[in-house]
């Protein structure tokens, strides 16, 4: 096996100043690339900021011989996104790797949710992922080359109690992936998202020591490492923890042709069973797929 090796790199990791995002930086440093360690430096919930935090990591990467540079920007500020980018191409010249790990947590159950605080999560994991592809886009298309990372999560994948804002956001940037990832084929940008399971500051005094022991954060990283390869892939969603990868998928079943008649929401209610069978599903590649699966079977219905 070729090894995975970034030399001559420019990668930007947001909310890089701790927890995974650190882990990234330092992983991508370690092999060579060139790193900006960004981070607002603020508390879980998002409050307050800080440069010192991204600072850190900067120093551990150069104390390693490494380069990186801190950059305190929010993700929520676009202007401030796009400096950010400038500065590392005014520095390194290029941006080939993106990797979007910046978030905030404001759970409550939804009916008891301020819709402040759905924006403002919302704002920096689904927003600050477009602010930080619309910026690099530009040059990655210029360069034929990128290679981004977009982080979703369980939570919205699959849905988690006291996490509509968050479930909301993070299920929004796999829909960000799939159409990034068409638009950026023909330049070789590649664009994966990552769904990880890992014992950070969000998950401190929410588990058991022996779980938090399994799911280190640093299990997590090999998958990033992957997706932003030269010889990653696109279009896939890693999911990542305690040292077990897989990959999740948005599948459509074969379903079923009912017609269209007076009677045909009863009749749809007593076939959801063979709406729902998964023999036979497919992964679409392109949102144009389920039309074709439609329009297929109500077409071969009249013959």
């Amino acid at each position: 096996m070729d090894k995975i090796d970034f030399t001559g790199r420019v990668a930007i990791v947001t909310g890089a100043g701790g927890g995974l995002g650190r882990l990234h930086a330092l992983a991508l440093a370690e092999r060579g690339a060139k790193v900006v360690v960004n981070d607002l430096g603020g508390a879980v919930d998002g409050s307050g900021g800080s440069a010192s935090a991204a600072q850190k990591v900067v120093d551990e990467i150069k104390a390693k011989g490494g380069e990186a540079m801190a950059n305190g920007a929010s993700v929520t500020d676009f202007d401030a996104v796009q400096a950010m980018v400038q500065q590392a191409i005014d520095t390194w010249g290029r941006v080939d790797i993106l990797v979007h790990n910046a978030g905030i947590l404001r759970d409550k159950s939804f009916g008891k949710m301020e819709l402040a605080d759905f924006r403002l999560v919302v704002d920096v994991h689904l927003m600050g992922g477009v602010h930080l592809c619309k910026a690099a886009w530009p040059h990655m298309v210029e360069q034929k080359y990128g290679r981004i990372v977009l982080t979703t999560s369980s939570s919205g994948l699959y849905g988690n109690f006291g996490q509509s804002n968050y479930g909301a956001a993070k299920m929004a940037l796999v829909g960000l992936m799939q159409t990034l990832s068409i638009e950026g084929a023909k330049s070789d940008i590649r664009v994966n998202c990552l769904a990880p399971t890992a014992a950070t500051r969000m998950t401190e005094g929410l588990l058991p020591p022996e779980v938090l022991e399994a799911l280190k954060p640093e299990a997590v990283v090999p998958a990033m490492l992957v997706a932003v390869s030269e010889q990653a892939p696109s279009r896939m969603i890693f999911a990542a923890g305690a040292g077990t990868y897989e990959a999740a998928h948005v599948t459509l079943t074969k379903g079923v042709h009912l017609g269209l008649t007076p009677d045909t929401p009863e009749r749809l209610a007593a076939a959801l069973e063979q709406v729902r069978d998964r023999s036979g599903e497919t992964v679409p590649q392109v949102g144009g797929e389920q039309g074709r699966n439609e329009v297929g079977q109500a077409l071969a219905a009249r013959r």
